[in-house]
């Protein structure tokens, strides 16, 4: 059967995009073009590969399992083309991270500048999101996140501070009407401003001092999906709402101007900070490789104390 591998492409782009318009927008093709290139998919192979209504594009599962399979297939096609690139002077190309909220905002900041301006050739794609995805089978190259939810068989980078801390505070205002806690159980007894993970999942407040590990279940009027949302629980905590629990670089500023006060500060939990991962067992794109040598080169003097590369 001869398929045209641009018509794969066209399909992979919409599934992913879940429309023709949006995979028009990302693909640089017509959403016409993308749309006769399925169609001609669909013909050829002889089934359905996509549900079409006038709101949404989604796969039927004939679709569904020719992504799975031809996704990380076509990933490692562009891999192969992208050996060519060894033979440039300047890496170029296009490098997509999937990366969490928290990383965008607290650790790439202090490495995407520099990166692109010593790589002018190649173009950095950032999707930021708390779901644990499948890089390759979400079409990145890589992506950044904590020990505890690193994929097996990846090869892990350290990337950021290799120290972090939760800090817990709230408006002074708040405390001088409610009173401040002294430990972490007298939690249940105040506004908690809290988050919900996209499975669902409202995760717990985590303390430790000395050999004690105390966990506190968060219960306010306000709760945010983890991610782009995070900045209104801040802004309600600042105006007197509640009392917020987020890593302490992120409420940082606020805590040196006032605008909230921390509390229990003896038990705020560190953790070790984030892991850029890719798969160990593909070509690695030269857009990848110059990120991973940058990132590890200049890791102690972007964030001292940073550690070896582990898989």
């Amino acid at each position: 059967m001869n398929i045209d591998l641009n018509d794969l492409n066209a399909f992979v782009a919409v599934a992913r995009a879940g429309g023709f318009r949006d995979a028009a927008r990302a693909s640089g093709v017509s959403a016409s073009g993308l749309s006769e290139a399925v169609r001609r998919l669909e013909t050829q192979l002889g089934v359905r590969l996509l549900h079409r209504t006038t709101r949404s594009v989604a796969p039927t599962e004939a679709g569904r399992g020719l992504l799975m399979r031809l996704a990380p297939a076509l990933n490692e096609v562009e891999a192969a083309l992208d050996i060519v690139n060894g033979f440039r002077d300047r890496p170029a190309g296009t490098l997509k991270l999937n990366v969490p909220v928290s990383v965008a905002r607290l650790v790439l900041p202090a490495i995407v500048s520099p990166f692109l301006a010593a790589y002018p050739d190649i173009k950095l794609e950032v999707v930021a999101e708390e779901s644990f995805v499948d890089v390759l089978a979400a079409g990145c190259d890589a992506g950044i996140r904590y020990g505890e939810r690193l994929e097996q068989d990846m090869i892990a980078v350290p990337i950021g501070p290799r120290s972090q801390r939760m800090a817990v505070a709230a408006a002074p205002a708040y405390f001088d009407r409610h009173g401040r806690p002294e430990h972490p159980r007298e939690l249940v007894n105040h506004a908690c401003l809290s988050g919900r993970f996209p499975s669902g999942t409202v995760p717990a407040w985590e303390f430790e001092r000395s050999d004690e590990l105390v966990q506190v279940a968060p219960a306010g009027q306000l709760i945010v999906r983890i991610g782009g949302a995070v900045d209104l629980l801040v802004d309600a905590a600042i105006a007197g709402s509640g009392i917020i629990y987020l890593f302490e670089d992120w409420l940082r500023p606020h805590l040196d101007s006032g605008a909230l006060e921390p509390v229990l500060e003896p038990w705020w939990q560190r953790f070790p900070g984030p892991f850029l991962y890719y798969p160990g067992r593909r070509l690695m794109p030269a857009p990848l490789k110059a990120f991973v040598d940058f990132v590890k080169a200049s890791a102690d003097s972007t964030f001292p104390g940073t550690v070896t590369t582990h898989s």
